[in-house]
């Protein structure tokens, strides 16, 4: 909590482990920020839920981390959490690795336009809009159009 005569939640976490190895830390917060979790589990903690998770999952929770020492237990809002953040920094990683014509490109081509449209769209030649295409597919290390639809498919891309 913040503004303890401890610390923050996580210092009072990595005070705790620090003086008490043995002990198994069960964090139950309000706060679902992967950031935060992260630094829960780093600090020492085996077990984070949310307080909107089902409270039976406590339980679950405490005979995880128990029964197993190298056992961390996450609730499920949690985990949707982490997968999010995980989802939201691979796509900003993708995109990164785009110039800015490659990922319009990219972009069109996801909402199902061929390279001839999206050249006209754009008002560039077919060859241009082509070799953008393949260049990225490239930096995704993708080998043909059928793996650039699945990927546009199966990922946030947009």
């Amino acid at each position: 909590m913040p503004g303890g005569h401890h610390g923050d939640g996580v210092e009072l976490i990595q005070q705790l482990a620090n003086r008490f190895p043995e002990l198994r830390i069960i964090v139950l917060s309000r706060d679902e920020n992967a950031a935060t979790v992260k630094q829960a589990l780093d600090a020492g903690a085996h077990a984070f839920l949310s307080k909107q998770d089902r409270l039976d999952l406590v339980y679950l929770a405490i005979v995880s981390v128990v029964s197993n020492e190298n056992e961390t237990y996450l609730g499920p809002a949690i985990r949707r959490s982490i997968a999010i953040a995980n989802a939201d920094g691979h796509t900003r990683f993708i995109r990164q690795r785009f110039t800015s014509r490659e990922f319009e490109v990219i972009e069109r081509y996801a909402r199902e336009a061929n390279v001839t449209e999206i050249a006209k769209e754009l008002g560039h030649s077919v060859k241009t809009i082509s070799a953008q295409k393949c260049a990225a597919m490239r930096k995704l290390d993708l080998s043909s159009d059928a793996d650039l639809y699945r990927f546009v498919a199966n990922s946030d891309f947009l």
